[in-house]
């Protein structure tokens, strides 16, 4: 009689088996991790637009009119509509563009621009991030965890 070598169907039908049981407890943790990467870059982003918008009234005397001039396609050349303060991909993460790790940020200044607010709203809600955050002149960063987050909420701790 010949031997013959190689694996059975059942050995062959275990490992698969045992493979799907780690494919099935790692992928959602995979996905957790990627939607809490998406949420810390968007407070980091908030963090950025508020830094940017003091360096830019130091500038110019009062807020940016729009998150884009905060911006400035390279080679860029500070000006009150291009202040070369943040990077394009953020200056464009707006509901009509593409967003930023997930999440589009809205711009709104007050009445001359002594003033502003910030909104980062996940652009596909539980699978790009799960907060809502809001920030405005003062700095503080507020989250909702179920709507969009405005000046009443939470601070971010």
């Amino acid at each position: 009689m010949r031997k013959q070598k190689g694996f059975s169907l059942i050995e062959l039908l275990i490992v698969v088996a045992i493979i799907l049981i780690i494919a099935a407890i790692a992928i959602p943790n995979l996905l957790k991790a990627r939607i809490a990467a998406n949420q810390a870059s968007a407070v980091g982003s908030l963090r950025t637009i508020v830094t940017s918008e003091v360096g830019y009234q130091s500038s110019y005397g009062t807020y940016s009119a729009d998150l884009a001039s905060l911006g400035g396609a390279q080679p860029c050349t500070s000006s009150s509509t291009t202040a070369c303060l943040i990077d394009q991909t953020l200056a464009g993460a707006t509901a009509a563009a593409t967003p930023k790790s997930g999440y589009y940020f809205t711009y709104t200044p007050a009445a001359g621009n002594t003033a502003f607010t910030v909104v980062a709203e996940p652009a596909a809600p539980g699978q790009s991030g799960d907060m809502h955050y809001f920030t405005d002149n003062s700095g503080v960063i507020r989250f909702n965890a179920s709507a969009t987050a405005k000046v009443s909420d939470a601070a971010l701790q």
